[in-house]
């Protein structure tokens, strides 16, 4: 066999669905890039903590993503902006310790990267050495391109992320679709591109108009993971509180609701609450003589 020619583990890499397929090993870049070639289309989910991790790995979800969201629905903040580079890394330490298969990427958060490709280096290597994830993420198009090269140069995977980068909620004003009117569409193709350019295995286009999506997706040779990007990407990720219906109140558009476990939780826990005032727990097969 020359040096040229694809290994047996190759092959079966460029092969094998990411659904069933791969079982012995964690999902890589190259098992993402088959699946695009080949038109497979996969789901990510964001995982914050080992035991919720485990379940979506058993169930088969290829990428999990410890993101900065993990600030709005379980730090308690407002936005993603005040998560720590410490808080990501215990984080996604805690997720890769819980999952066998899939390939966890974990975000670099505000003030981890945006200060030059040294510190965002720096920081992803944390995010490698300290909690063991396969790939780091990383919002800005254009502006990021430097630092995606860098770390891409420095054989860390990068998953780039544009359109609503929630980490630019203040410049926002909110948290606007991304990408309507010729210019903002042209701007948003050039930052896809540049991504890409750079060395991204994929790229996360959030809030953007689904028409322009496709066209994304269409262009470029790596996946795309849409959110709230219609149904073209080639990837869909959601928070999992959202999907799984623990998020109280309003749920953005894009999000879809396949369970409502806040509701089951909230009545476990009245029922528990009532067992106890009325004497019913601890019964005697709960109790130790």
């Amino acid at each position: 066999m020359n040096a040229s020619s694809p290994s047996p583990a190759q092959n079966q890499a460029s092969t094998a669905t990411l659904y069933g397929g791969v079982a012995n090993r964690r999902v890589t870049v190259r098992d993402l890039a088959a699946a695009k070639q080949r038109g497979e289309k996969w789901s990510m989910l964001t995982a914050y903590d080992a035991l919720t991790a485990g379940v979506f790995d058993e169930a088969g979800t290829p990428v999990l993503l410890v993101g900065d969201s993990a600030g709005n629905c379980h730090l308690g903040y407002e936005t993603t902006v005040p998560v720590t580079m410490d808080q990501m890394v215990m984080l996604a330490a805690a997720v890769v310790r819980g999952t066998k298969r899939a390939m966890v990427v974990a975000d670099l958060p505000f003030g981890a990267y945006q200060e030059s490709p040294a510190q965002a280096m720096h920081n992803a290597a944390r995010l490698m050495k300290e909690a063991g994830v396969g790939a780091v993420k990383l919002e800005g198009g254009e502006r990021s391109a430097r630092a995606i090269e860098l770390l891409v140069e420095a054989g860390v995977p990068v998953m780039a992320h544009i359109g609503l980068t929630p980490q630019s909620v203040h410049a926002l004003g909110g948290y606007p679709v991304q990408g309507r009117g010729d210019e903002a569409a042209h701007q948003l193709l050039r930052d896809a591109k540049a991504v890409q350019q750079a060395g991204a295995f994929a790229v996360v286009l959030e809030a953007v108009p689904a028409e322009l999506a496709r066209q994304v997706t269409e262009q470029l040779a790596v996946p795309t993971v849409g959110i709230g990007a219609g149904p073209d990407c080639d990837a869909q990720v959601l928070v999992w509180t959202d999907f799984a219906g623990m998020t109280a109140g309003r749920v953005p558009k894009f999000v879809k609701q396949y369970a409502d476990l806040r509701a089951v939780l909230g009545g476990a826990a009245r029922a528990f609450a009532e067992d106890v005032r009325g004497g019913a727990f601890p019964a005697p097969e709960h109790t130790f003589h």
